[in-house]
């Protein structure tokens, strides 16, 4: 088993009407979290990061170590993955460090953050698709918008720039990405829908259309977190001022596994799992001081958490397929 490429797990995923979770993780105790649920579950994953957000001295070395927790668990099928590259830097830092995939979210402009035109976004994809494919390394790109905090949106629903299948299939030809993240109506961050029907809106039929316009591509579902109410409410009651709102439904993601989609990135989830549990802790545990203990429970929860959707995405048991 080992590392893969997205292309490699994809595949297989294709193959077995699955899809397989990509969780975002800011430490190496998530990481861990993430590798341990996979174990458990013999599930193949994706771990991805996010330039920028690194807890350590510097973000290449925050990588390397990263790619090593991975690499440890050699018993799971594991990609190593950069989450929303924005520049071409980006994506060689991130195949320097080892990663065996990246994307380049070259839908927006950086400078600006308004929606990059089509010729922007499909030059520089293709430049990123160049230099990655040339190591070896798969390559996701985005088309359309999805909304939401990470996207740099403050709006919701409305920011929403829909992806649109003759573009997706002009796109994917004159790019040759391995994956293609399109906006079929999800949202980035934790606050996602401000009423029940904003987790209904996923746009099945777009999806289907996409995917019969490029059965060998494989579909990248973002912001699709659920947004448990339990945790943020366990959040809010330790201290915290997480606004509650409506993420997507089980239901509506797995409507999009059975119409083609096989990446599905899970951020907010497990993040929401791991602050609710180490509020909880320090709540109730006010004498402990020593970090390893404070972060257990934590990292149980952020485990939990990845599992249970492995199993709703269809991949548990799939690793040693």
């Amino acid at each position: 088993m080992g590392i893969r490429t997205l292309r490699q797990l994809l595949a297989d995923a294709e193959d077995g009407g699955y899809a397989v979770g990509a969780f975002n993780v800011s430490s190496l105790e998530q990481a861990v979290a993430v590798m341990e649920a996979a174990t458990a579950e013999r599930s193949p994953v994706i771990v991805q990061a996010i330039s920028g957000m690194s807890p350590y001295s510097s973000e290449a070395r925050w990588w390397r170590q990263l790619r090593a927790v991975v690499a440890d668990y050699d018993e799971v099928a594991a990609c190593v993955h950069l989450d929303h590259g924005r520049t071409y830097d980006d994506c060689l830092r991130a195949i320097a460090a080892g990663f065996s995939s990246v994307m380049i979210d070259a839908s927006r402009d950086p400078e600006t953050d308004e929606p990059a035109s089509y010729e922007a976004n499909r030059a520089l994809t293709l430049r990123v698709v160049e230099a990655a494919h040339a190591a070896g390394v798969s390559v996701e790109g985005e088309l359309g918008t999805v909304g939401g905090a990470e996207a740099g949106i403050k709006g919701i629903v409305e920011e929403i720039v829909f992806a649109d299948p003759d573009t997706a299939e002009r796109f994917v030809a004159e790019t040759g990405v391995d994956a293609l993240a399109v906006a079929v109506g999800t949202s980035h961050g934790s606050v996602k829908f401000t009423d029940a029907a904003g987790g209904q809106r996923l746009r099945i039929g777009l999806i289907e259309q996409i995917k019969e316009r490029l059965p060998d591509t494989y579909l990248v579902l973002h912001g699709s977190s659920s947004v448990p109410a339990d945790a943020v409410a366990t959040i809010n009651a330790h201290g915290g001022a997480v606004t509650p709102s409506y993420g997507i439904g089980l239901e509506q993601k797995r409507r999009g596994i059975a119409s083609g989609i096989r990446k599905i990135n899970q951020g907010t989830d497990s993040h929401l799992a791991w602050s609710a549990a180490l509020r909880e802790f320090l709540a109730t545990q006010p004498a402990v001081v020593e970090p390893s203990e404070q972060l257990r429970p934590a990292m149980a929860a952020f485990r939990d958490m990845v599992a249970l959707r492995m199993r709703e995405f269809g991949s548990a048991g799939k690793a040693w397929a």
